[in-house]
């Protein structure tokens, strides 16, 4: 049979509360409990309807009511549906997004070489200071828990681990309540020991599994994934006569294309707290390479954490309020774009 809209919050209500008291539920409790503006006596006979249907149990006459195993695996069933669904969707819109970041960014850099005639860079956007959404625990077989991390700017990490016993589904859900109770929302620099202690406690004989989960989210956090620098315009160097001999011209376009120096310049933009246009002129140049250069650099963000640079790479006397200028207009109009 199935449920009621009505019926089953009454049984998330009952599931929740025993989960969090470990005493039967009564339906006075009940009725401050949800948002269903009902009477205590419509909840009782709500009750007596769930209790027939072998969703709750009255373990002592007169005494509330707790969950069965069946109450147990409905409100699991539609739990794990709701999360799955939920990160379905945020993969496919994701998958949509960065397809289009992709193309978005590829275009900027062809737009700002074009604009400026020296080398542009535009790297893809990054979160900042990440904080944790919402934790998913899940099992994927007797010996092992997949744990589903999202972050802030809504990236996903899986990790795997692994069991030493098996964890009923009232276990599990406790498990979910205490991990999303307590971390949802935080940056790791919040997560510190006492409050890991208090969850580990918690946690009883499972502490091992949350100090697996904390670490799975530290390195969901923390994760340094390839940075993903587009450029375009390297061949602008040759333009420029200090810039254009075979040797110099080499070593800035290798510089220029593999890329690696320029991360290390955006991994510190991004760290930078000052997200305005800043100015590098030849020795004054972090990048290696580059000393017969200047750089000019901003960090345009999108919202929720996330930030990306764009860079002009150019002789010394390069056309500095042009460059500035084109700057300003692509870090303005990004967020913008990439929320059309």
């Amino acid at each position: 049979m199935q449920l009621s809209d009505r019926k089953y919050k009454i049984l998330q209500a009952i599931i929740r509360n025993y989960l969090e008291t470990g005493e039967p539920v009564g339906s006075r409790t009940i009725s401050k409990y949800t948002d269903l503006n009902l009477s205590s006596a419509t909840i009782r006979n709500e009750m007596a309807d769930l209790e027939e249907l072998g969703y709750i149990l009255q373990p002592h006459t007169s005494a509330g009511r707790i969950p069965s195993d069946k109450g147990y695996r409905l409100y699991v069933d539609r739990m794990m549906d709701e999360k799955e669904r939920e990160v379905a969707e945020m993969k496919e819109m994701l998958l949509e997004k960065e397809e289009k970041m992709d193309r978005l960014l590829k275009q900027a850099a062809r737009l700002l070489a074009n604009n400026t005639e020296y080398a542009a860079m535009v790297s893809s956007p990054r979160c900042h200071r990440n904080k944790l959404k919402f934790i998913q625990l899940s099992r994927m077989d007797a010996g092992q828990l997949l744990a589903v991390i999202v972050i802030e700017g809504n990236v996903i990490k899986n990790s795997i681990l692994n069991l030493s016993e098996e964890l009923n589904d009232e276990t599990l859900l406790k498990l979910n309540i205490l991990l999303n109770t307590h971390l949802n929302g935080l940056s790791i620099d919040e997560i510190n020991l006492g409050m890991i202690s208090a969850m580990k406690e918690q946690a009883g004989i499972h502490s091992e599994i949350v100090a697996g989960v904390i670490d799975a989210v530290a390195d969901a956090i923390k994760a340094d994934e390839d940075l993903e620098i587009y450029t375009s315009g390297a061949k602008n160097f040759f333009k420029y006569p200090e810039l254009s001999d075979n040797k110099r011209a080499s070593e800035l376009i290798t510089t220029f294309e593999e890329k690696q120096s320029l991360t290390e310049l955006v991994q510190e933009k991004l760290d930078d707290e000052n997200t305005g246009i800043q100015i590098y002129i030849g020795d004054e140049n972090p990048v290696q390479g580059m000393k017969d250069c200047s750089i000019v650099t901003a960090t345009y963000e999108l919202g929720e954490g996330m930030k990306g640079t764009i860079g002009i790479v150019g002789p010394k006397r390069m056309d500095y309020e042009k460059v500035v200028n084109n700057l300003k207009m692509l870090k303005n109009q990004l967020d913008d774009m990439y929320n059309k």
